[in-house]
């Protein structure tokens, strides 16, 4: 049996094609761009979106052989919007990415109207402009398309799951799953539907949603020539990139945390009922399926690993790798701190109008320890968050179970021990999400599967009080930044 999943993440999409003993017989990839029109502003075509999505699946399939695939699975990046015109298929604008804030000053009015109450009680998270709800009413007013489809019936906005779904089925199929629709912010997490109260207080309809259903849901089959696939092939399971990486990692009981390292970073924890945060995290659901709704505690950080990259443009060095290899020519940042709130600062911060700073500069400053200091600040973001979330579960969390493209860093996952002063196990396989998706695939279709769960194990070697003191001029810059 053959589950080809597909990873729609916001650098890349991939796909692979895997079978019930986890062996991974196709693997392609491609690359996403993202346009930053406006200051705090991002976006990304839909139609690129999709066009890598079919490309990678194509790719893929040619590797098979003419092997015939049995189910797709779907994981995808968060929070970003799209809209469309159902009988044209044609997408109203840009993607709106989940990095974007245009929608600051809508969010900062709404709860400046005491609407954050409201909104946390019934989804478990904050308003804030990184979710779709003000997105959506955003281009209701600014993209006079979009009002038009929506007289006329024929509006169509989701997160990027239900886009390509929409589009493997030759719009057949217009739905999302349960983890994707918790991120939107127009959706009750215990009565797993979408919220006519929600939709009032943000001034956007429900009737242009998709239909939410279980992670493990069969969501239709693939159309004739919509990809190079045969038509009738089933999607069988669809997840959010981040709760799909911790299915991935076998998570299936509170107690363990796990960190994705991407363009941004998600850390999550499971929890044994809907759980609202006191501590600058949003609660939402992991996924749902056969066995019930399961309920996770989850960070998110704007800009993490997204972060080297910048400043290896900025130093004019190439690349994360090249900086990487310069930050460990200096044993310490020599006082240097970077915060890098470019689209201000996620969990547990939450400070739209946060920037970027880097702070602690003499003259015998380097650019290796601007470098140093860029990869700590990634680990540094990650550690407020593992505090926060060991500070709502009232229970010390014993380590960090880690995924991305930067977990394989190992300089930067022994800082990440050392920082936060606890184990850290890097997944040794790569594919998480895609291969916590086709795992959730297999499940549906009757085959209990794991992925493969080996990793590297990183200890602590930095003395406790280097690490407090790192952290202590950490929270002194975040002040500053906020300020």
């Amino acid at each position: 049996m053959l589950v080809l999943a597909i990873d729609q993440g916001t650098t890349n999409t991939k796909a692979l094609v895997v079978d019930e003993s986890g062996h991974i017989h196709a693997h392609a990839s491609s690359p996403s761009t993202t346009d930053y029109p406006h200051p705090g502003w991002a976006e990304q075509s839909a139609i690129a979106i999709w066009d890598n999505t079919r490309s990678v699946i194509d790719a893929t399939a040619a590797q098979m052989k003419g092997r015939s695939i049995d189910a797709i699975a779907i994981s995808n990046q968060r929070e970003t919007i799209v809209a469309w015109d159902a009988e044209t298929g044609k997408p109203v604008g840009p993607a709106i990415l989940w990095q974007c804030s245009r929608t600051a000053p809508e969010c900062a009015a709404l709860i400046a109207a005491g609407h954050n109450e409201t909104v946390e009680a019934v989804t478990g998270l904050g308003i804030n402009p990184m979710f779709p709800a003000s997105k959506l009413a955003w281009m209701l007013k600014h993209r006079p398309e979009a009002l038009r489809l929506l007289d006329q019936g024929r509006l169509r906005t989701g997160t990027v799951d239900s886009w390509l779904l929409w589009n493997l089925t030759a719009g057949a199929t217009f739905a999302t799953d349960h983890s994707n629709a918790s991120r939107t912010q127009l959706f009750d997490t215990e009565l797993l539907e979408w919220s006519g109260e929600l939709a009032e207080i943000f001034g956007t309809p429900t009737s242009c949603l998709p239909t939410p259903r279980p992670s493990d849901s069969h969501f239709g089959g693939t159309a004739q020539d919509a990809t190079s696939l045969p038509p009738g092939i089933p999607i069988m399971a669809m997840m959010g990139d981040s709760h799909a990486a911790l299915y991935g990692h076998g998570v299936h009981k509170p107690g363990t945390v796990k960190a994705t390292y991407g363009t941004g970073s998600s850390l999550m924890t499971l929890t044994s009922q809907r759980v609202t945060s006191s501590h600058g995290l949003s609660g939402t659901i992991a996924w749902t399926d056969t066995s019930g709704t399961a309920y996770a505690l989850e960070g998110n950080i704007l800009v993490s690993a997204q972060a080297a990259a910048f400043i290896a443009g900025l130093l004019g060095i190439g690349d994360a790798g090249k900086l990487s290899d310069l930050a460990q020519t200096v044993e310490t940042a020599g006082g240097v701190t970077f915060v890098p709130a470019l689209s201000g600062l996620g969990a547990p911060h939450w400070n739209d109008h946060a920037t970027g700073t880097v702070s602690g500069m003499t003259h015998g400053t380097k650019p290796a320890h601007v470098a140093r200091a860029t990869f700590e600040a990634i680990a540094l973001q990650i550690s407020d968050v593992f505090e926060a979330m060991q500070s709502d579960v009232g229970e010390r969390l014993v380590g960090l179970r880690t995924d991305g493209g930067a977990s394989s860093n190992a300089f930067l996952m022994q800082l990440q021990s050392d920082l936060l002063q606890r184990p850290v196990e890097s997944a040794v396989v790569e594919e998480v999400s895609a291969l916590g998706a086709a795992a959730m695939a297999f499940r549906a279709l009757g085959q209990e599967w794991l992925p493969d769960m080996r990793s590297k194990r990183y200890e602590p070697r930095m003395v406790p009080d280097s690490a407090k003191t790192i952290r202590a001029v950490w929270r002194d810059a975040v002040r500053r930044a906020c300020s």
